[in-house]
């Protein structure tokens, strides 16, 4: 498995999204075109470029795997609206 300095090849800003991820429990790849693949059981893989065109790109990654972790929680326990709490 690649560390987050090889998967970043040398892009100084995706560092700490990958970093992120990986602390977050995702496994991070690359694929064949060089994009990065992000996967954690349970949730759909995130695909996001590695060569970010503006200076959002990697918040906007973080609030990607961040929408797929939520989504993954309220889809396992969704609310009980309307049920009896005692």
């Amino acid at each position: 498995m690649l560390n987050a300095h090889e998967l970043a090849r040398g892009h100084k800003r995706l560092l700490p999204l990958i970093e992120h991820a990986l602390s977050e429990g995702w496994n991070v790849s690359r694929t064949p075109g060089g994009h990065l693949k992000f996967v954690k059981p349970g949730l759909p893989p995130i695909y996001t470029s590695a060569t970010a065109s503006d200076h959002r790109a990697e918040r906007n990654a973080r609030a990607m795997l961040r929408r797929a972790q939520r989504h993954a929680t309220v889809v396992e326990h969704p609310d009980q609206e309307g049920a009896d709490h005692d």
